[in-house]
């Protein structure tokens, strides 16, 4: 198979996940991008802008703006770190109540999303999509 079936294929789904995705989080007016982050510091803790932007790989500009949209919204907020320019992203009171609500949301969106695949097929995709990228030799 040439590759570029492969990636466009990829690229497609993934596409269309996000655009889903969005607006099954409608209702709890986020974003996917806002989502990853409340997911991301849900899972990790508090963590810097740098360290986030790191971990999503994400340009920092972007998450900038990202954070700045959450913190209007009462998602997040952002408190001084260990020196001036430091930032310490942490999720709100808000954030914490309403995410079990959002992460049900999400749970219930994914399995429909995978829901033509067996246990089996879900764990092998996770396997393969772990492997993609690697530069081990084979």
């Amino acid at each position: 198979m040439e590759t570029h079936f492969l990636f466009h294929l990829l690229h497609q789904k993934v596409r269309h996940l996000s655009k889903e995705l969005n607006k099954v989080l409608e209702q709890h007016q986020l974003y996917n991008s806002q989502w990853t982050i409340l997911y991301t510091l849900s899972q990790k803790g508090p963590m810097s802008q740098t360290q986030i932007w790191q971990y999503l790989d994400v340009e920092a500009p972007t998450v900038t703006r990202t954070l700045a949209r959450m913190e209007k919204s009462g998602w997040v907020q952002r408190v001084p770190g260990k020196d001036k320019r430091e930032r310490i992203v942490v999720l709100t009171d808000r954030a914490q109540q309403e995410l079990p609500d959002i992460q049900q949301t999400i749970q219930q969106y994914e399995a429909s999303y995978v829901a033509s695949l067996s246990e089996s097929e879900q764990q092998q995709l996770y396997h393969l999509l772990n492997k993609l990228g690697d530069k081990k030799e084979r």
